[in-house]
């Protein structure tokens, strides 16, 4: 199970929806500053729901139809073909952070629109980021074939697709905590850091890309040992 919830760690480097969390911390205005109370929290709490959900709903269906594969699921994660494409993909994915600039700016703002109110919008914009981004993660689907093809019970494969989608959203949910902490003591030392990575955040975009790609190549070439 520990090997499964691995590939869910890799798929928590969220870059989009991080980006859009702190965009959104960034964008509401503080108590302070005229903003209402707990207008951030709210906001923030249906968005990583409403990613959850998509997540967990991507999982359990994929989980699903690997099931119905049978057999031919083991046969490949247990096959070198696997691992040869965990490595291919985790180099797919480092290629591409080194090669491309990291700005997922436009796509935030075009993202931000049903999120400056906490409405039904704000948890289906967040159930969106979460199919979305898991539909396109190699990680994601990696870890629920794993899944499918382990010596599991039918219950504990499918009660742990939700501990997965809680892994894969770790991340994300540490930095919702984080910016909320951020707007109530913007001098702090967390503040300062986060400030840094703003500044910075081509870099950071492109460093998070390459540590999922050295991760996933590690689980490939760990699958040969």
């Amino acid at each position: 199970m520990l090997h499964v919830m691995s590939y869910a760690l890799i798929d928590t480097l969220n870059v989009l929806l991080i980006g859009v969390i702190v965009a959104v911390g960034v964008m509401l205005p503080t108590a302070s500053a005229g903003g209402r109370r707990g207008a951030y929290a709210r906001i923030a709490t249906l968005l990583v729901v409403g990613d959850w959900l998509g997540v967990l709903v991507l999982a359990l269906a994929s989980l699903l139809v690997f099931d119905g594969i049978g057999d031919a699921v083991a046969t490949f994660v247990d096959s070198p073909v696997f691992g040869i494409l965990l490595v291919a993909t985790g180099w797919l994915i480092g290629m591409m952070s080194l090669l491309g600039n990291g700005d997922n700016s436009a796509l935030i703002e075009r993202i931000l629109v049903p999120l400056r109110t906490p409405t039904p919008a704000t948890l289906g914009t967040g159930f969106l980021l979460g199919l979305i981004q898991s539909a396109t993660s190699g990680p994601f689907f990696a870890g629920i074939l794993v899944m499918s093809a382990g010596d599991f019970s039918v219950a504990t494969r499918y009660i742990g697709m939700v501990g997965y989608a809680g892994v894969a959203l770790s991340l994300p949910l540490l930095t919702a905590l984080a910016v909320g902490y951020i707007r109530l003591r913007p001098a702090s030392w967390l503040g300062r850091q986060f400030l840094r990575m703003r500044e910075n955040s081509t870099v950071v975009a492109r460093s998070a890309g390459l540590l999922a790609a050295v991760l996933l190549m590690a689980l490939g070439a760990a699958h040969f040992l």
